[in-house]
């Protein structure tokens, strides 16, 4: 199934014939002289995330191997925070043995994606007990997967405020320490029964 952006959809009072083989209509053409139309916005604006170490190793992504590489060895070596590589917007942090990236489309604005970086960065920042690095990265990947999974999904933000995103991926934690309580609660007592059974 191809992603919303991708699908033809007409235009508000073009009809199912909106446009043939992009060339516009002559309804395209009347409301605009030029005959081009404004991009849709859509809500699918990042197009990747991935954490990097300084070899350019994967260490958190949702992204290709040999993209990652490419976009590493243009992005290593420079001091900047945003680069255009392959029709992409990437806007990139760097923390002691790390490189974080978001990736958005050439038309993507980079204030919205670099509010993405910030967000991720500062909630693994408060996750990571302020040590954003390789090893208490790797000692945390379950709590980093959770923060990306509260900031984006399938490329959609859901979140741009770091302090939510902490309290969501705790509140979430919470829960899954309680469901193991109660799984181990529940052991316990099947085995004091079984215990109390024997003994009868």
């Amino acid at each position: 199934m191809q992603r919303p952006e991708a699908w033809p959809r007409p235009h508000p009072g073009e009809g199912a014939m909106g446009t043939q083989a992009g060339v516009p209509t002559s309804s395209a053409r009347a409301s605009d002289p030029s005959g081009l139309r404004l991009q849709e916005p859509s809500l699918y604006t990042v197009k990747a995330v991935f954490i990097l170490d300084n070899d350019g190793r994967r260490l958190l992504a949702k992204e290709q191997m040999i993209f990652e590489k490419n976009v590493f060895s243009k992005t290593s070596q420079t001091e900047s925070e945003i680069a255009f590589w392959a029709g992409m917007t990437i806007v990139y942090k760097s923390s002691v043995d790390l490189f974080l990236y978001v990736v958005g489309s050439s038309q993507e604005n980079e204030l919205l994606l670099l509010s993405v970086l910030t967000c991720l960065f500062e909630s693994l920042s408060h996750i990571l007990r302020r040590n954003v690095e390789k090893r208490w990265l790797l000692e945390n990947l379950d709590g980093a997967f959770l923060v990306l999974d509260e900031i984006v999904d399938g490329g959609v933000i859901l979140e741009s405020d770091p302090q939510q995103v902490v309290q969501k991926v705790n509140f979430r934690a919470d829960d899954s320490s309680l469901a193991e309580q109660s799984v181990a609660q529940v052991l316990q007592s099947a085995k004091e029964q079984i215990k109390w059974s024997l003994l009868k």
